[in-house]
């Protein structure tokens, strides 16, 4: 994995890929930056992002997954996103600050576009007005969240409960106190106390965990 731009968004996920195990190379433009993370990642160099052949001699164009980690600098984005789509790198990731933004690089050929504040932004405000612990939304308008299991649902199986039908939600997975997460099925029956993953639109899921 090669990370371009290792300012707080670069560096943060250059580092948690490291601990999950993945070899990465970071790539900045700033010498200072890089001698703080350098011997934090398997890789860091000193380079011009937005020039092809600095990239080209740190063979880029063989890895197979590249994230564009810079996003204030508008123009540095987008050159350093083109020189990876002229590598031909199979999968692109890319930080964006803004819809057009967002928008300029899907249509350059960016694979995956990213906005980590704004997402963020929307996550907890729906954790902030709802019930929910948790909260995850997909880009097609569905989302999965964990909440409290409601008291209406408690002592039946799943499958005789209503949920799905009256709230266009399914219960996915089912945490008990002191246990871990485990797929729910038509046989669990939720008990008071247990924790619960259900997944559906966006709406649903909201209107679902008011009732916890």
């Amino acid at each position: 994995m090669v990370v371009l731009g290792l300012g707080r968004f670069g560096k943060s996920l250059a580092l948690e890929l490291m601990a999950q195990g993945a070899e990465v190379l970071g790539v900045d433009s700033s010498d200072a930056v890089v001698q703080k993370v350098a011997h934090r990642l398997t890789h860091a160099v000193v380079a011009d992002t937005t020039d092809e052949e600095s990239l080209r001699q740190l063979s880029v164009h063989q890895f197979d997954r590249a994230v564009v980690g810079m996003g204030s600098d508008l123009e540095a984005s987008l050159l350093t996103a083109s020189v990876l789509i002229n590598l031909e790198v199979p999968n692109i990731w890319a930080k964006a600050t803004s819809n057009s933004h967002a928008k300029i690089l899907t249509q350059i050929g960016v694979h995956h576009v990213v906005r980590p504040e704004h997402d963020m932004g929307k996550r907890v405000a729906h954790l902030v007005r709802g019930r929910m612990i948790d909260y995850i939304e997909f880009d097609d308008g569905f989302a999965m969240v964990k909440t409290s299991a409601p008291t209406f649902a408690l002592g039946q199986p799943l499958g005789q409960s209503s949920i799905r039908t009256d709230f266009g939600v399914t219960v996915v997975a089912i945490k008990r106190p002191g246990e871990g997460f485990t797929y729910a099925t038509a046989d669990t029956v939720l008990t008071e106390g247990d924790t619960i993953i259900v997944s559906g639109r966006v709406r649903d899921t909201e209107r679902f965990a008011e009732l916890s």
